[in-house]
């Protein structure tokens, strides 16, 4: 038997043992992690250097993008890197890392995604308050608040879930480090352990899902209180990405943390679609249909080639 003061690695599982297999997982990990990375960058990109996207739905997407991107990278790099080398280690101390970071920008997800609602609730519900609610002191107050609680949200929870002893083995049945199935290799009962978890998982996932389903009753309400259908229509198209986005993250993440821990593992899959295809679906979804960002990054491509060659006359 074995516990936390002597374990050295776990071994992730992944999906394959077959080498061909594992190659196959790697190209299409790198694949959609290329695609998440390329989009992500050029929408912060474009947000930041673009003067005229210096408002409060793209300073909040901006944050969405950065956590889309920390929470692919968290995921997927450690996989790809065992794929490609044949391995399955991760050292205990990467495995601590690994789960701090993934319940950290899973949870900043949620609070991002709630801020946005109310930034929605705002621009259609109270338009007159919106540059005193949403001005850019407030804007910043409300992201570091909600960075700040959940690092300490994401440092407890690791904290909790590492304190316990390990003695059923170092095999993680996954293809990164996550809480349920680290919990399956503990020597003690867990039943506490998971009611608590499955409390904070109600809390961090329910709970801003329950603000931001209150946000789109006033929302709705307004919309269709008002006169002109096309007022509605762009109401309702400045929320429609907001809403998908919303369906995607809450969807896929209620299905693996909101179950009992002992179900098998369609977790996996649930995981992959939360941990990689949400996050590279948000480039498009959210974020490079839009007009004005597509327009930003169509100015900033078209400076860039002006300084070029101007460059190559001189």
């Amino acid at each position: 038997m074995c516990n936390q003061t002597t374990m050295t690695e776990f071994l992730l599982l992944g999906f394959s043992d077959v080498p061909e297999l594992q190659i196959l997982y790697f190209v299409v990990f790198l694949v959609l992690y290329l695609i998440s990375l390329l989009g992500n960058l050029l929408i912060i990109t474009a947000i930041a250097l673009d003067r005229h996207l210096h408002i409060p739905m793209y300073f909040f997407l901006m944050n969405l993008s950065i956590l889309d991107l920390g929470s692919i990278s968290v995921t997927i790099s450690k996989s790809m890197a065992n794929s490609l080398m044949n391995t399955r280690s991760i050292s205990y101390s990467g495995c601590v890392a690994q789960v701090f970071l993934v319940v950290f920008f899973a949870s900043a997800d949620f609070a991002i995604l709630t801020i946005m609602a109310y930034d929605r609730y705002v621009t259609i519900c109270q338009p007159l308050h919106y540059e005193t609610a949403m001005n850019r002191r407030a804007c910043v107050q409300m992201a570091a608040s909600a960075w700040t609680n959940v690092l300490l949200y994401s440092a407890v929870h690791t904290g909790k879930t590492f304190a316990i002893s390990f003695c059923g083995g170092n095999m993680i049945n996954y293809f990164f480090c996550d809480i349920p199935p680290l919990i399956k290799l503990s020597c003690i009962d867990t039943f506490q352990y998971e009611i608590q978890l499955f409390t904070a998982a109600i809390l961090v996932i329910f709970m801003p899902f329950t603000l931001i389903l209150v946000s789109y009753i006033f929302i709705i309400s307004t919309i269709l209180k008002m006169a002109l259908a096309e007022g509605r229509h762009k109401a309702f198209s400045t929320c429609f990405s907001h809403l998908i986005v919303v369906t995607l993250y809450y969807g896929s993440s209620s299905l693996i943390y909101l179950r009992p821990i002992n179900l098998p593992d369609s977790n996996k899959v649930l995981s992959l679609i939360y941990r990689t295809v949400t996050p590279t679906l948000n480039c498009f979804i959210y974020s490079l249909r839009k007009k004005e960002v597509k327009e930003s990054l169509r100015r900033i491509l078209r400076d860039m080639m002006k300084r070029k060659i101007f460059s190559h006359r001189k």
